[in-house]
């Protein structure tokens, strides 16, 4: 399997009643310190209820963390594309491809929250309608096309893009998914990549992560398209610290709030998260299979088994952020996944460890050699000096 790559999605999960825009900042200070440890991507959510996801443009965070940033690639984790003209979506993220160089990427998704689409008028039935008919012309855009549709909710005349894309010959396009095959069929169809979200929340999602990658081929050969596991992206929660006990207590911080909001809250039932009481909810994290509270040798374990599931191998693993602990804790966690989680995945850490395997094995004879050196030396210049 080639080598993972890394990133964060961030829906994010705040807890109502606090700051928006000291918390904002938070979310890029995050994704600075994330940059520098050499984290791979980073995605940003789309939101507009419910008092916790409080990204309202993943477009605008983008353009923010861009400007903070040297190389992280930076993701709309989604675009609900249902929401929004297709014509003035596909603008903007061909602008943003070019304020960011090629580090834009965009994902696409009807949207999870059903308290967003009611806002303005449309069912979670109709947003999955949409997206497929959105998408179609958002393709078409970004291949140059003029494009004339009418959907239930925007009408295009003879539409196109003013600019073509930065990137040679496009950003990296991917569909969300949980545990229909909606977003498998679509990437499937259109030879994009794949972002399971929540795939390892449920045992339904866990169960489902290869029938997703199965779903994808089946209609890629269908309709003629290509598709790689590189451009599959799953997302996972994890929380590490140096100790197991660390761990645990640092998520009594905020973990309450996350399994309440999704438990009491959202109206994402995909997201069936179990538990009273925070002992009960970290033992549901990691007995479940969900994600992580430990060390980092049990995320290494999480990791493995999530490439081990997917049946054949998957291209990124995006943490999940979250308020379980206090941000020096969280920046820590991530810390620790940098150095001592992914280079197990990236053939960076066997070099290393076979280099001071080989060097302890030889080292006896070695500071034998060294201490004879030394006792040569000596010798000859008391030899000097007695001349």
């Amino acid at each position: 399997m080639p080598n993972l790559k890394f990133g964060v999605f961030m829906a994010p999960v705040h807890e109502p009643g606090r700051k928006p825009s000291v918390l904002l900042e938070r979310d890029l200070e995050l994704v600075e310190h994330l940059d520098r440890l050499d984290f791979d991507e980073a995605w940003f959510g789309e939101h507009h209820s419910a008092g916790s996801e409080i990204f309202a443009s993943p477009e605008i965070l983008i353009a923010a963390a861009a400007q903070r940033t040297r190389r992280i690639k930076l993701g709309t984790g989604v675009t609900s594309i249902a929401y929004h003209n297709p014509l003035w979506v596909a603008d903007r993220i061909v602008m943003l491809d070019h304020l960011t160089r090629g580090r834009t990427l965009f994902g696409v998704g009807p949207g999870s929250l059903p308290t967003d689409s009611a806002m303005i008028g449309l069912t979670p039935t109709d947003t999955r309608e949409l997206l497929e008919e959105n998408l179609d012309i958002i393709l078409r855009l970004f291949a140059g096309e003029s494009v004339t549709a009418k959907t239930r909710t925007h009408e295009l005349v003879d539409a196109r893009l003013q600019m073509l894309p930065y990137s040679d010959p496009l950003f990296d396009i991917t569909v969300a998914a949980v545990a229909s095959p909606t977003g498998a069929r679509l990437a499937g169809r259109y030879g994009l990549g794949l972002l399971s979200i929540g795939a390892t929340i449920s045992q339904d999602g866990f169960d489902a992560l290869a029938h997703h990658w199965n779903v994808v081929e089946e209609r890629a050969e269908a309709s003629g398209a290509t598709v790689d596991r590189s451009t599959w992206r799953l997302a996972s929660p994890f929380h590490i610290a140096e100790t197991v006990d660390q761990a645990y207590r640092e998520v009594e911080h905020g973990i309450e709030h996350w399994f309440g909001y999704f438990q009491k809250v959202a109206a994402f039932p995909q997201m069936a998260v179990s538990g009273d009481n925070i002992k009960e909810m970290i033992d549901f994290i990691n007995e479940s299979g969900a994600g992580v509270i430990g060390t980092p040798e049990h995320a290494r374990a999480q990791v493995q088994r999530l490439v081990d599931q997917s049946d054949g191998g998957f291209g990124t693993l995006l943490l999940m952020a979250s308020d379980w602990a206090d941000p020096q804790a969280t920046k820590r966690s991530f810390e620790l996944f940098a150095t001592d989680v992914a280079p197990h995945f990236q053939g960076q850490a066997a070099p290393t460890l076979d280099a001071a395997r080989r060097a302890s094995e030889v080292r006896e004879g070695l500071a034998q050699a060294q201490l004879a050196a030394v006792a040569h030396m000596t010798d000859k210049y008391e030899a000097e000096k007695s001349r």
